[in-house]
């Protein structure tokens, strides 16, 4: 069993967002495996002891970062669903292009292996991650589907379930793929195909019908 009192913990100091934006340039640049930490006290512009004051772990690091990524495209999400306006299937289709944009990236694919892998060792990154990430586009997902319910454009009774629907329908094929590395994906193409059956599905379940 792992013990979380020795479990590396993050402290926050007067550098601690200079650390994280010179972390996040080098991450997105070069990967977790590839990223230094002297690049990243570099880009920093810190020295190595302040940023393993910070981050006595560079997992502690991308993760972080990985958090911050999330959060960011949570708030960007939130200013399409909450345009009450636009037709139900223009929501569905941006939301369908972020979720799926931001899963093809390397960057996201490696925050998800590093979730898995560190599961047992360090279970609070994964559980820091999806609460900040995944568990807050989910909550945004459901608040935009009670609207939509309220204005009479879609008829749903479990609203997480219909959430947690779509996201796997835009992960269809291409998150296995992405996971174990199995031929070309993600182009264009495959996008657009997976993002067309994902928004006709989820009409054809919880549309309104005349």
């Amino acid at each position: 069993m792992t013990d979380q009192s020795k479990t590396p913990k993050i402290r926050k100091g007067r550098k601690f967002d200079q650390v994280l934006e010179g972390a996040r340039t080098i991450f997105m640049r070069d990967g977790f495996e590839g990223a230094s930490v002297d690049d990243i006290a570099r880009e920093a512009g810190v020295s190595k002891a302040t940023l393993y004051s910070y981050f006595p772990d560079k997992r502690l690091l991308f993760m972080e970062v990985a958090k911050a990524e999330c959060n960011r495209q949570a708030d960007e999400a939130v200013e399409l669903v909450e345009a009450e306006k636009m037709p139900v299937a223009a929501v569905l289709r941006f939301a369908a292009e972020r979720f799926i944009g931001y899963m093809s990236t390397t960057f996201a694919l490696q925050t998800y292996r590093i979730c898995v892998a560190e599961a047992d060792r360090f279970p609070q990154l994964g559980h820091e991650f999806y609460h900040s990430g995944p568990e807050l586009v989910r909550k945004h997902m459901v608040d935009y589907l009670h609207k939509a319910v309220a204005n009479g454009e879609l008829q749903i009774e479990d609203f997480e379930l219909a959430a947690d629907q779509f996201a796997e329908l835009c992960k269809v094929d291409i998150h296995n793929r992405l996971v174990f590395g199995i031929g070309e994906c993600c182009a264009p193409r495959d996008r657009q195909r997976i993002i067309d059956g994902a928004v006709e599905m989820f009409l054809a379940r919880y549309g309104v019908r005349g």
